[in-house]
């Protein structure tokens, strides 16, 4: 059983874990901004990158990847920016524009292009392929011990691992000014905080999170990661560093509990197959915030509290 588990389903739930994480850190200070459509934007936009990476150089190597998804998302940020201005509308209209329209691009991209030889379409785009992310080399938990079933670890992993570590230690290290900007620029601005890099650096962060994610679990998780525990974990408490701590427990539980639910849950119903995980992950974090809204203690409280 033990091998089993450590072979099938032991490196897809952790990187679940880390995408999920990776994804909700940033999304806490989005959300604080009211700019939680940023990260459901960057998870769309970095489809477009991938498809033309892969017609560039008719591979899906991870470096190639990265670099598309990368300049997507950078090309969104700086579209948004411009819309926003030159337009002279409101930033969520702005995002709505530009990540739809290079979306839809993306997905017309995909579909005239031949990727019949390749693991790249709408629903991989879409869904990830979290379930196929096996560590077939593992012999039991003391592969964790052994460098050469440890150098069969799908690449995933690694790549989400580092990400998520990232993000982490930017977190850590920005943590003031990303509070003070976050609660109050004109406070921040007048502390010497340099809010539009803290803004640009924000969003730099829900990009790598949403571009190291997309290839192993798809946009779904990502854009419910990015809202839905930092929500739940907002109507928890008020103040910020527990908010950040329940958004790490409720991103880890969601993907615990989606991938379990998504291999066993139909098959405890009586249904003859799993369902996606990527979808139950995403489901479950919505269950959470569901019940955050109506039994988190903080739901009805008015004001922001700066501490933590």
């Amino acid at each position: 059983m033990g091998s089993e588990f450590v072979q099938f389903s032991l490196t897809p739930i952790l990187i679940g874990i880390f995408a999920s994480v990776a994804c909700a850190l940033p999304g806490n200070f989005l959300i604080l901004r009211r700019q939680a459509l940023i990260g459901d934007a960057i998870s769309h936009v970095v489809l477009p990158g991938i498809v033309v990476a892969f017609l560039l150089t008719g591979t899906v190597a991870t470096g190639p990847m990265m670099l598309g998804a990368g300049g997507a998302a950078l090309l969104a940020v700086l579209l948004i920016e411009a819309v926003r201005r030159l337009g002279k509308i409101e930033p969520g209209a702005a995002m709505g524009v530009v990540f739809t329209s290079l979306f839809a691009g993306g997905v017309l991209l995909l579909e005239q292009s031949d990727t019949s030889s390749v693991h790249l379409d709408v629903e991989h785009a879409l869904m990830g392929n979290l379930e196929q992310l096996i560590w077939l080399r593992a012999d039991g938990w003391g592969s964790l011990l052994d460098p050469v079933a440890l150098s069969h670890l799908p690449p995933e992993l690694p790549r989400m691992a580092v990400a998520a570590l990232i993000i982490a230690i930017l977190t850590l290290v920005f943590w003031r000014p990303l509070k003070l900007a976050s609660f109050d620029e004109g406070f921040a601005r007048a502390m010497g905080v340099r809010v539009n890099l803290i803004s640009l650096g924000l969003v730099t962060a829900a990009a790598l999170a949403a571009v190291a994610a997309f290839d192993a679990v798809g946009s779904i998780i990502v854009i419910a990661m990015f809202i839905c525990p930092p929500a739940a974990a907002r109507l928890m408490t008020n103040r910020l560093g527990a908010q950040v701590g329940w958004s790490v427990v409720f991103a880890t539980l969601s993907a615990i509990i989606g991938y379990v639910l998504a291999g066993y849950g139909p098959l405890w119903i009586g249904a003859d197959s799993s369902v996606s995980a990527a979808g139950m992950v995403a489901a479950i974090s919505g269950v959470i915030l569901a019940l955050a809204c109506v039994f988190g203690p903080a739901r009805q409280r008015v004001g922001v509290a700066v501490g933590g």
